[in-house]
């Protein structure tokens, strides 16, 4: 059975760092392209950021470039994201994903693309 679970989620001033962390369970995801989203109360689910299942590419969502950054440890089946300068609107529920399909040429940031998730994290951000 394929788990992921997140970690590393809290309560943060703003400016400061959180680090999430998602490590998966059940099958290996080397191939696969891991993503991580973010959910807004009564919105969608929006991609924050993803990376290649090679690593050679990364995806970020323009309102957390050059604050966040993905990265993923195939050895140990994991993804992380670090966040700096965290700001209040960055408050939601962090969920990791993997996509479905393997070795996907590019980044997919819908959420269709994506079949196995963690149970996410929530992520708040005081001013």
């Amino acid at each position: 059975q394929v788990q992921l679970v997140e970690s590393g989620g809290g309560l943060v001033q703003a400016g400061g760092s959180l680090r999430l962390s998602c490590v998966a369970s059940g099958r290996t995801f080397s191939e696969y392209a891991m993503g991580w989203f973010r959910q807004f109360p009564g919105q969608e689910r929006e991609c924050v950021a993803a990376i290649k299942w090679s690593g050679s590419s990364t995806y970020y969502t323009d309102s957390v470039k050059g604050r966040f950054a993905i990265s993923r440890d195939n050895a140990k089946n994991a993804v992380y994201l670090q966040m700096n300068s965290l700001k209040p609107e960055d408050t939601a529920v962090y969920y990791c994903a993997v996509d479905r399909l393997r070795r996907r040429t590019t980044i997919d940031i819908t959420p269709g693309a994506y079949n196995y998730w963690g149970q996410g994290t929530r992520v708040t951000v005081s001013s």
